[in-house]
């Protein structure tokens, strides 16, 4: 993700594990949206830890909030 301060991105969708996390962040970037995943799993050692900070989160710039959701919409009914 290029420069932007933390103020600047919006958590668009929050996932149980890694993996749809880094899927949904993939079909994002596919569609031209910068993304980037918050998770806290003690630097990869711990993944289960995760939820005590509120699971793996796909956060993206404010201002494309609204193309990202329609984008996370149709890969989840795809």
């Amino acid at each position: 993700m290029e420069s932007s301060s933390a103020s600047d991105l919006i958590v668009v969708h929050t996932f149980a594990s890694q993996p749809e996390a880094e899927i949904a962040k993939s079909a994002l970037q596919s569609a031209g949206i910068d993304a980037m995943i918050k998770a806290d799993t003690a630097g990869g050692m711990r993944p289960h830890l995760a939820w005590s900070g509120g699971g793996f989160q796909v956060l993206v710039r404010e201002e494309d909030v609204g193309e990202a959701k329609e984008v996370l919409e149709g890969w989840a009914s795809a």
